[in-house]
């Protein structure tokens, strides 16, 4: 596995187990587990995840323009 898969595996579990102690444990601070986990979630996990799941593909190929446009058109014709 690659490094950047298993740290944001890593970080996930780690923010998810967060989650479910602040709501089943009866503590002081579970309301701040709660805050720290959707936290990790969304400025660590899921920027992660993201550029994982990104960093080889072209923008291009999911932008409309004038070429795409062309292409779905020639497709829906052929069908």
């Amino acid at each position: 596995m690659k490094p950047i898969k298993i740290i944001t595996f890593i970080v996930f579990l780690a923010s998810f187990i967060s989650i479910v102690c602040g709501l089943v444990l009866d503590v002081d601070y579970s309301e701040k587990l709660i805050g720290f986990g959707v936290l990790g979630l969304f400025f660590v996990v899921f920027p992660l995840f993201s550029y994982y799941r990104w960093k080889d593909k072209d923008v291009k190929d999911y932008m409309l323009t004038k070429e795409n446009l062309d292409k779905m058109r020639e497709n829906q014709r052929d069908l």
